[in-house]
């Protein structure tokens, strides 16, 4: 174990002695491989969506519902799990997670409708949520306190790796076999990692309490799914649902602050984003991946309108960002604990920027290295966001709230990418024009990592452990 060099770190490795060496790497692979499991899931299904649809006899407008059932339900469960998991202990919610997981993929894989494949797929959301909410609260055990950062990078990679490989290997799944099959693959994945997660995984000491949560995690969960359906009906300009659910939103959201209030209890962890060194990375995170899908989402159509590339040419234009967040979070993750986060950040953050500016000004004539190599700079800057502002947050969460640091960080980084995703329908509406539309978003998406610099240029809060 790596002995503490300042006062500093002799002080987090003494709230969180973590693994011994050999016990963590093997904790760790049952974690990545559960993460990479459950962000692969979301990111293979985009390309099955014709398939599926031509299969079910389903529209185009009714199969994205396979992607957005699983978003929405991982987006509204992750609070609620993350303090259920503080309850029943960090190692079961993530199994359980695990347990959810396969039982609804197992049922995806034998759906015969589409409203029969969406269930299934919300059920495969929840048990996401799962795995997701504690992630990074599980990390915060298994590393001693002065070197968290990397178990926090590592677990970047994975969520990264995820995102690259569900496509292709979506793609090379249905090359050879029918849909279903990309849910049957997550049953021997995901096997391994609940046997190597029960062997493995540390026993944390469960912080018990006696009141009733059920109807906050209710209304949590509820305020979250209202709000995700109301803008997906403002965004398809499908007004009475749009104005229905943000009703029902709203009400959702302001009895949920109700009942914190009169409990005296958080599952919105209002308390600790009153904290300013605990809010503005969170604003940083959510900023980030409101960036990064504001590009995912609009440079595919960008490169097949206004560049002019194939199909499977815009796949191997677009993955370098998802390669070059992986690769830098692996070489930085034995740094984040030895430079000081918020510079890292920063870093990143410019050189994000950088990179999307350089693909806004990019002519329609541009080669494919034109384009590789600025989205190859701009996923290298990701890479260190991610490692560098998730430990930053985790840090500024005293102990015992470890699980609502690691749900707040999936809330980011699902709220930014389902914001970013309805920005680029908003510019995609306004401007029909492919390359107007195109640099709109990319612009767009470097205004937002430039005010995500200047936040975290001004949080000079050191986070505190006590």
């Amino acid at each position: 174990m790596t002995t503490p060099t300042t006062p500093q770190a002799a002080c987090e490795d003494a709230l969180y002695p973590g693994l011994p060496p050999g016990p963590r790497m093997a904790a760790m692979a049952a974690l990545l491989l559960a993460v990479t499991l459950s962000v692969l899931d979301y990111a293979i299904a985009n390309v099955a969506l014709p398939a599926i649809a031509q299969d079910m006899h389903a529209t185009d407008a009714q199969s994205v519902w396979v992607v957005n059932a699983y978003q929405l339900a991982n987006l509204s469960c992750l609070l609620p799990c993350a303090l259920v998991g503080a309850r029943i202990g960090f190692k079961r919610m993530s199994q359980l997670g695990l347990v959810v997981f396969l039982i609804a993929a197992s049922f995806c894989a034998l759906s015969h409708s589409m409203a029969e494949l969406a269930w299934w797929r919300t059920m495969q959301g929840v048990g996401g949520a799962c795995i997701m909410s504690v992630n990074m609260a599980l990390v915060r055990f298994i590393y001693p306190g002065a070197i968290v950062g990397r178990g926090i990078a590592m677990i970047s990679v994975a969520t990264s790796v995820g995102a690259m490989a569900g496509p292709s290997l979506g793609a090379l799944i249905l090359t050879f076999l029918p849909w279903p099959w990309l849910f049957w693959f997550n049953l021997p994945v995901g096997l391994v990692a609940l046997l190597l997660s029960w062997r493995f995984l540390p026993h944390i000491p469960l912080r018990p309490q006696h009141q009733s949560i059920v109807l906050g995690l209710g209304l949590t969960v509820a305020a979250f799914a209202t709000l995700g359906i109301a803008l997906d009906g403002l965004v398809r300009a499908e007004w009475p649902m749009a104005l229905g659910f943000g009703v029902a939103a709203l009400a959702c959201w302001r009895g949920l602050v109700w009942w914190q209030r009169r409990k005296r209890f958080f599952i919105m962890p209002f308390d600790l984003l009153g904290k300013r060194a605990f809010l503005v990375p969170c604003l940083v995170g959510f900023l980030a991946f409101v960036a990064s899908n504001l590009y995912i989402v609009a440079m595919p159509f960008t490169l097949v309108n206004v560049f002019h590339r194939s199909a499977g040419m815009v796949g191997l234009l677009v993955s370098p960002w998802a390669g070059g967040s992986a690769v830098m979070a692996l070489l930085v993750r034995k740094y984040t604990d030895s430079i000081q986060p918020r510079r890292l950040t920063t870093m990143g953050l410019v050189v994000v920027v950088g990179g999307l500016l350089g693909l806004a000004l990019l002519p329609p004539t541009a080669t494919n290295w034109a384009i590789v190599l600025p989205t190859f700079c701009a996923g290298l800057g990701f890479g260190v966001i991610q490692a560098s502002n998730n430990r930053t947050i985790m840090v500024a969460a005293p102990p015992g709230k470890e699980g609502e640091a690691s749900g707040m960080i999936s809330v980011c980084r699902l709220g930014g990418q389902t914001m970013g995703a309805l920005l680029v329908a908003g510019v995609f509406t306004l401007l029909p024009q492919p390359l107007a539309a195109g640099q709109a978003c990319l612009y767009s998406a470097s205004f937002m990592g430039a005010v995500a610099t200047l936040l975290c240029l001004s949080n000079r809060v050191r986070p505190s452990l006590a």
